[in-house]
């Protein structure tokens, strides 16, 4: 038997969950104005090393990079604010000024260890605005995927920080090097690695006895200039106003080199330690770093799967009409009426005669709200026996009146 790789799973059981979480995140979406884009799932590997960084655990140690039949290096997506990124810079969108605002979902890839709501093989909802320079903007982000948390009734926490702009970032970047070399005998490999390339996603370490030096490491909310700390002070009144409440965390600061001034996460104490459930933030410099114009940007993903957990199944409410034979003559009749309900129903069919007490049980076990069957006695009558599986109740009727009166 072949079974799926590790990491890696089917949606069956789980697929009225995860479509009510997509309509969800859907809905908040297009009322908020932002259009769909889709994205390859197959991209240069070049794109994600120059946004997303070489400081990164996903570019460091997650990718599933190969070269193909061309001789070119190329990966699965994983992650989805690249892309969109790399296809605003290829329709020149950032040439002619445009602010654009798309949301996406879709299927990543990261060879990591799999674990409870973290998979190889994942899906995100993701929204991304390109173009926009006002904190109003951030906080529009943010309360959008607090209308998706509590449209699908899931509890939740707002973290926020500021991670500074270029200006700001220089002197606590020498602050915090210093004090990184300081502890070089103590942390571990990949924050000396992280020390040389980007050393403020160190602070970003899971590794606990990393973490307790780091309580003491410096902030890079206490070395913002002027303009990142009134933005910063700007944003926590606009969420305040809003009632939207938040938690400081001046040591977030998000998995991805290209994030630059706000960077949020949204956690639930629901799903045990792995709690970060969206994530997302301003990256005014990643448009450039593809070779685009200077574009400001800021957006957020949530991880699908993540959430299971944390939404009910939906209550499915019966569906459709089931309709089979009881004998081989039946089933060209029963072919000919499903095609003209097609148009007006969901129809399911079952093209093997059977009995009727079977055909009632798949009926049944597919949620079907009408079981129609035609057998001998209706095929000469040119009738159909009815049973509304939800009402309990069972009648026969001319094919034609039925046909004529099914919504």
């Amino acid at each position: 038997m072949i079974a799926a790789l590790r990491g890696m799973k089917d949606i069956i059981e789980d697929a009225p969950k995860f479509l009510l979480i997509l309509a969800a995140c859907e809905r908040a979406a297009k009322r908020a104005g932002f259009a769909f884009i889709e994205t390859p799932h197959l991209e240069e590997t070049a794109l994600f090393r120059r946004s997303v960084g070489e400081s990164s655990d996903i570019v460091g140690k997650e990718m599933y990079e190969f070269t193909d039949k061309s001789g070119d290096s190329v990966c699965l997506r994983p992650e989805g604010t690249a892309g969109a990124a790399r296809a605003f810079v290829e329709k020149k969108f950032d040439r002619a000024g445009e602010k654009r605002k798309f949301y996406y979902d879709g299927a990543m890839f990261r060879h990591e260890r799999p674990q409870k709501g973290r998979l190889r093989s994942f899906h995100q909802f993701g929204v991304e605005s390109f173009g926009e320079k006002s904190v109003y903007e951030d906080a529009n982000l943010i309360l959008l995927a607090a209308r998706i948390f509590d449209d699908l009734g899931i509890k939740h926490e707002l973290k926020i920080n500021s991670l500074g702009c270029e200006k700001c970032m220089a002197d606590y970047r020498e602050k915090l090097v210093k004090f990184l070399g300081g502890a070089s005998g103590e942390i571990c490999d990949d924050c000396l690695r992280r020390k040389d390339v980007n050393p403020i996603r160190a602070l970003d370490c899971k590794n606990e006895s990393c973490q307790k030096i780091y309580e003491n490491a410096p902030l890079i909310t206490d070395n913002l200039c002027e303009e990142c700390d009134l933005d910063f002070a700007k944003l926590r009144e606009i969420l305040i106003a809003n009632n939207m409440k938040f938690i400081i965390d001046k040591k977030l600061v998000r998995g991805l080199d290209y994030y630059n001034k706000t960077a949020f996460e949204f956690v639930s104490s629901e799903i045990g330690s792995q709690s970060a459930i969206a994530g997302g933030g301003r990256y005014d410099k990643l448009i450039e770093t593809l070779g685009g114009k200077a574009t400001f940007a800021v957006g957020f993903a949530i991880g699908i799967e993540r959430i299971y957990d944390l939404v009910k199944t939906p209550e499915v409410d019966r569906d459709g009409i089931y309709i089979g034979a009881l004998d081989s003559l039946a089933v060209s009749d029963i072919f000919a009426i499903a095609n003209k309900l097609l148009d007006r129903q969901k129809v399911m069919i079952e093209y093997e005669p059977k009995k009727l007490a079977t055909h009632l049980k798949n009926a049944d076990k597919l949620n079907a709200k009408i079981c129609a069957i035609i057998g001998e006695e209706e095929r000469v009558k040119n009738e159909i026996w009815i049973k509304d599986l939800a009402e309990k109740t069972e009648y026969k009727k001319s094919v034609k009146e039925w046909l004529e009166n099914v919504n």
